[in-house]
């Protein structure tokens, strides 16, 4: 179980959960022997291992393991999930974060100016005790998976931060600093979610949807958002998270479609909808019409999370899956696709080329032993003279079924009347007469 597992551990344990068979994980496995080299060369209370989930499923479900690779921290009754980038030093830093205290004080001016070098963000509570710091204790252990979380007295602030005041949360990124406030900002976890990221930053694959906002590389369109960024805040800020994004390979998975470089795209992760300027954007203006646009829904909505959407995403999803297996192990996606599609080939086949079974072996059988009727056996062979006699008989066409109609009924028509020896004929049925119809393919001689 997962509270004997967690028992058999002193120390802070961090655990890759993999498949044998993902190319993902195989991927990760040399960077998760330096990752525990690092941290038992470096003295840190973290030890380092590895489960296979796929014999382990009962402990993967345990700890939530939806997919592979998995990273999970263990302190104490919590499980901290890593879903930043899958390098060396992301995940050591992630895990002497998380291992440390989730509120880190700093008593001197000298150890701020450290921190404030060494982190691009960095959350501060100043004050002595109050419900505000227990709610930032609280957001602090909850959030310590992205960032560092700081105490300190005012003292160590420079003279140009002025708090209104105290007990107060503050932030210090792009060179400023902004306080929370309770009654404008809601909930404290929410406002620190949302201030954790810088005003602009680079974007990639694992963070992608802990933002709002992505786009291209390119020098004049970096320039312009970091602009937009920056002096459009106070209208921003709430809704937007600025960015940028090397390359378009990931962004062309997110939307199953291309996007050029360079480009401008926002996107709504919460119903997977991205919006595309209507033409290039060339000036601040264009950008913030643009913006505004995606605001008042004036914009064209693209994608999104409908049943339409989900089924091209499962589609979409199936096939890269079916793809990076390919690309990883060749042998191994031959055997997983090619075989099982093999199997299925081979039973169509036997299916559509089996012949049905007329019961002649059987009466053959008979005829030998001599158990068969003579007269049904004379019946049989005349039968059988008249298929071979007369012609074979094809699926006629439509315009056939409407000639052998007509040829009928004209028959029926003239024989009606008495025979040349004055004796009156009795008429034919309907039903012989389209038995007969059925029948008999008309030659060209009785149609006429």
């Amino acid at each position: 179980s997962s509270s004997a597992f967690k028992s058999s551990w002193l120390l802070f344990p961090l655990f890759k959960f993999y498949a044998p068979w993902c190319g993902y994980c195989k991927k990760l496995e040399p960077v998760w022997h330096d990752v525990g080299v690092e941290l038992k060369s470096s003295g840190s209370p973290v030890r380092v291992g590895k489960m296979d989930a796929t014999a382990y499923s009962g402990m993967s479900s345990e700890f939530g393991v939806r997919g592979y690779p998995t990273i999970k921290l263990l302190k104490g009754d919590l499980a901290y999930n890593y879903k930043g980038p899958r390098t060396k030093d992301d995940i050591v830093e992630f895990a002497n974060r998380v291992a440390g205290p989730a509120v880190r004080a700093l008593p001197s001016k000298q150890m701020f100016e450290h921190m404030m070098k060494r982190h691009n963000v960095l959350f501060v509570y100043v004050g002595g005790e109050s419900p505000l710091k227990e709610k930032y204790n609280d957001v602090a252990a909850e959030l310590i998976v992205y960032t560092y979380f700081f105490s300190a007295s005012e003292e160590v602030f420079p003279e140009s931060v002025t708090l209104p005041e105290l007990p107060a949360v503050v932030v210090f990124k792009d060179g400023a600093y902004f306080t929370y406030d309770e009654y404008a900002d809601a909930s404290l976890s929410s406002w620190v979610n949302k201030e954790r990221f810088q005003g602009y930053l680079q974007i990639d694959g694992f963070t992608l949807y802990e933002l709002g906002e992505t786009g291209a590389v390119c020098s004049k369109l970096k320039t312009l958002i970091q602009r937009v960024a920056k002096e459009y805040r106070e209208h921003f800020n709430r809704d937007f998270q600025f960015g940028h994004m090397d390359g378009n390979d990931y962004i062309n998975s997110l939307i199953m479609g291309e996007v050029t470089v360079p480009s401008v795209i926002i996107l709504n992760t919460s119903n997977e909808q991205y919006f595309l300027p209507s033409e290039p954007i060339e000036t601040m203006e264009q950008l913030v019409q643009f913006i505004n646009g995606v605001l008042n829904g004036s914009a064209q909505a693209h994608g999104g999370d409908g049943f339409v959407q989900r089924i091209k995403r499962v589609a979409f999803d199936a096939r890269s899956t079916i793809m990076s297996v390919f690309r990883s192990s060749p042998l191994l996606g031959c055997f997983l696709f090619g075989l099982p599609l093999g199997v299925i080939s081979l039973m169509c086949y036997g299916i559509c080329t089996a012949e049905s079974d007329d019961g002649s072996d059987d009466m053959d059988a008979l005829k030998r032993e001599g158990l068969t009727d003579e007269e049904d056996e004379e019946d049989d062979e005349e039968e059988e003279e008249e298929r071979q006699h007369a012609p074979e008989l094809e699926g006629p066409e439509e315009g056939e079924h409407i000639n052998v109609l007509l040829f009928c009924f004209f028959v029926f028509h003239i024989t009606s009347p008495q025979s040349p020896s004055g004796t009156e004929r009795s008429l034919p049925s309907l039903s012989s007469v389209l038995k007969v119809g059925r029948s008999v393919k008309p030659s060209n001689h009785a149609s006429s």
